[in-house]
C-alpha cells in the first residue's frame, strides 16, 4: 500500500461527517421513478408545487422585489421590515414580546441551528435530545458536541418528559426540543413542557454564577400546522421566567409549502442572538433580500395568510387523517401494522413489525432492512425508517410525510399496503 493512501484527506470532523440519510434514500427512490417503478414517494418533508403552491401573493411580491432591485447583501441580522413585522406576529401569535432586534433572519431554518450549537457549545460539552430526532446528532458532530441521548416510544408519545432529563440535566449545555415534532407529528402537552421547563429553570438557578447556563432549543417550525384539538404550547409563554435560556427556531418553509424560498427566523435572548448573528455573516447564510421585503409584505397582510391557511391545513390533514384511517383499518383487521394518530405536522408515524416474516418468494425478513426493502419493492410505498433518525437500527418505526401525496393516490397505498401483507406468512 502506498504510504500517501494512509493520511487523512479532510478534517477529522468532514470524513467522518455522515450525509443526510433522507435526502440520499430520497433519491434513490426518484431514480427508480424516473426509471418507470410505480413507487409513492413518501419520504421528503417537502412539498409537489404542483400539489402545494407557494402562496400567489407571496409569489407576486418575490416577482415584484426582484423586479425592484431589491438583490444586493440584506442586513445581517435580516431586513427591518421582516423583523419588525414578525415581533408583531410572535406577541400575537404566540403572547410572548420579542423586540426586533431579538431576532435573526436567515436561509431557512438550518443555519439558524448550527449558529445556535456553535453559539452555545464548547467542543466537548453535552447535547441533550431525545430519539428519534431530525438532525440533532448531524448538529453535536459539527460541532464537536458529546450527544445525550434517550429513546422515545409510542408510550412516549414519542415526546421527551422530565423523567428522561433529571439524571442528566445537570451535564448538558443545551437541550433540543421539537414541536411539533419531525419525524412522528407528535406534540407536547402543556404538562409535559412546563415539568421539563420547570427542571431547566431550577438547573439554571443552580448554575448561576458558577458554570454556564443550560440553554433550550425550541425548534417550532410546524408549529401552526395543528389539527382538531391540538393546541401548541411553547417554553416561554408557559414559564416566561426561561425567556433568557430559549432559542426558538421557526420559518416560513413548512407553513407556506416554501421550502425553496429560504426564509427562517430565530428569536431569543439578545446576548446568543447577535452570536448567532456574528457567526452567520461569517458564512454568509442570509436569506435573499428580495425574499425578505416579499415575506414581510405577505406576513403583513392579515387576510392573504389567513386565506391560504384556511385551505392548506384541512389539505394536509385530511392526507394524514385519510392514510390513518386506512391503516388503523388494517389493523383492525388483524394485520401486522399500527400506526399513530396524527397531531400535526406533515408526518404520520407508522409501525412496520413485519421482521420474522416470509415473502411468498420464501425470503426471510430477517431485519429492518429487509423489511424496508420489501416495502417499497412490494407494497411500492416509500418510506423512512426511524434509524434515519438516530433510533436504533432495529427499530421498526418509520415516517409517512404527505407533502408530496395526491389525494386519489390514498386508496392504492393502503390497497399496496394489504396486499404487500396478505404476502406475508409468520
Amino acid at each position: 500500500m502506498n504510504q500517501n493512501d494512509t493520511v487523512r484527506k479532510a478534517s477529522v470532523m468532514a470524513e467522518n461527517l455522515i450525509p443526510s440519510e433522507i435526502i440520499k434514500l430520497g433519491n434513490e427512490i426518484n431514480q427508480r421513478i424516473k426509471s418507470g417503478e410505480p413507487i409513492f414517494n413518501l419520504t421528503i418533508g417537502d412539498f409537489d408545487p404542483s400539489i402545494f403552491p407557494l402562496p400567489q401573493e407571496m409569489t407576486e411580491e418575490i416577482a415584484r422585489a426582484y423586479k425592484e432591485g431589491k438583490t444586493n447583501y440584506p442586513a445581517a441580522n435580516g431586513v427591518p421590515e421582516l423583523r419588525q413585522i414578525l415581533s408583531k406576529r410572535i406577541e400575537k401569535n404566540l403572547n410572548v414580546s420579542y423586540s426586533e432586534n431579538d431576532i435573526l433572519i436567515s436561509a431557512g431554518a438550518r443555519p439558524l441551528i448550527y449558529a445556535v450549537y456553535k453559539s452555545i457549545i464548547d467542543p466537548g460539552d453535552s447535547v441533550a435530545y431525545g430519539l428519534p430526532s431530525w438532525n440533532n446528532n448531524h448538529y453535536c458532530h459539527l460541532s464537536g458536541a458529546q450527544a445525550v441521548e434517550f429513546s422515545l416510544g409510542p408510550d412516549d408519545h414519542f415526546i421527551p418528559e422530565r423523567k428522561h432529563l433529571e439524571s442528566v440535566i445537570d451535564q448538558v449545555s443545551l437541550l433540543a426540543l421539537c414541536s411539533p415534532q419531525n419525524p412522528t407529528g407528535t406534540t407536547f402537552t402543556k404538562e409535559k413542557l412546563y415539568s421539563i421547563c420547570e427542571l431547566v429553570l431550577q438547573e439554571n438557578e443552580k448554575r448561576k454564577g458558577i458554570k454556564k447556563p443550560l440553554y433550550l432549543m425550541y425548534d417550532q417550525i410546524y408549529w401552526q400546522l395543528c389539527f382538531g384539538e391540538t393546541r401548541h404550547v411553547h417554553p416561554v409563554e408557559l414559564m416566561p421566567e426561561l425567556k433568557d435560556y430559549v432559542i426558538y427556531i421557526d420559518g416560513l418553509s413548512k407553513t407556506y409549502a416554501a421550502t425553496g424560498v429560504r426564509v427562517g427566523w430565530a428569536f431569543g435572548p439578545s446576548h446568543i442572538i447577535d452570536k448567532m448573528k456574528s457567526i452567520l455573516s461569517h458564512v454568509g447564510a442570509w436569506a435573499p433580500k428580495a425574499e425578505q421585503h416579499a415575506v414581510a409584505e405577505y406576513l403583513s397582510n392579515d387576510e392573504w395568510s389567513t386565506r391560504y391557511l384556511n385551505w392548506f391545513i384541512p389539505e394536509i390533514e385530511y392526507r394524514l387523517k385519510s392514510l390513518y384511517q386506512g391503516i388503523q383499518k388494517l389493523t383492525d383487521e388483524g394485520f401486522p401494522i399500527r400506526a399513530i394518530v396524527p397531531e400535526a405536522a406533515i408526518y404520520l408515524t407508522v409501525q412496520f413489525p413485519w421482521k420474522g416474516y416470509t415473502t411468498q418468494q420464501g425470503k426471510l425478513l430477517a431485519n429492518t432492512q429487509d423489511v424496508l426493502n420489501y416495502i417499497i419493492d412490494r407494497t411500492k410505498v416509500a418510506v423512512v425508517p426511524f434509524k434515519a433518525f438516530g433510533a436504533s437500527a432495529e427499530s421498526d418505526w418509520c415516517r409517512i410525510s404527505v407533502g408530496t401525496l395526491k389525494k386519489e393516490d390514498i386508496p392504492g397505498i393502503i390497497q399496496g399496503l394489504r396486499d404487500g401483507m396478505q404476502a406475508l406468512r409468520k
